[in-house]
């Protein structure tokens, strides 16, 4: 099933050791199947707060984040960002091909008549 890594990165200024990572991230996602679907993107909040900026990666699933996340290649460049840029970094699967969210709607209010 397909996963996603979710990046929340707070606001800094551009360097050269950012660049770097920018330039290099892409070859270290390539052999496990990942791509970029948000970077870079302007933010426009409609609700709450969101310092900073926002980065969705798309793998075939959880176990390709993973692998990618620990590999020696994304390791060695990895120092790079977080040596300037603070954020959260999270990996969560995504729902199946035909996902009704009533379905699952349904399924909580049984639970809370069972209750």
């Amino acid at each position: 099933m397909t996963a996603y890594a979710i990046a929340h990165l707070r606001p800094t200024e551009m360097n050269e050791e950012v660049i770097e990572y920018i330039d290099r991230i892409q070859d270290t996602m390539d052999p496990f199947g990942g791509r970029f679907l948000v970077h870079m993107a302007e933010i426009e909040v409609v609700e709450g707060e969101w310092p900073g900026a926002v980065v969705l990666l798309e793998f075939p699933g959880t176990e390709a984040i993973r692998a990618w996340y620990a590999s020696p290649a994304y390791q060695e460049i990895l120092p790079l960002r977080t040596r300037h840029i603070e954020g959260d970094v999270i990996i969560v699967d995504g729902v199946p091909a035909g996902y009704d969210p009533r379905e699952s709607a349904a399924a909580l209010r049984q639970g809370l008549a069972a209750a």
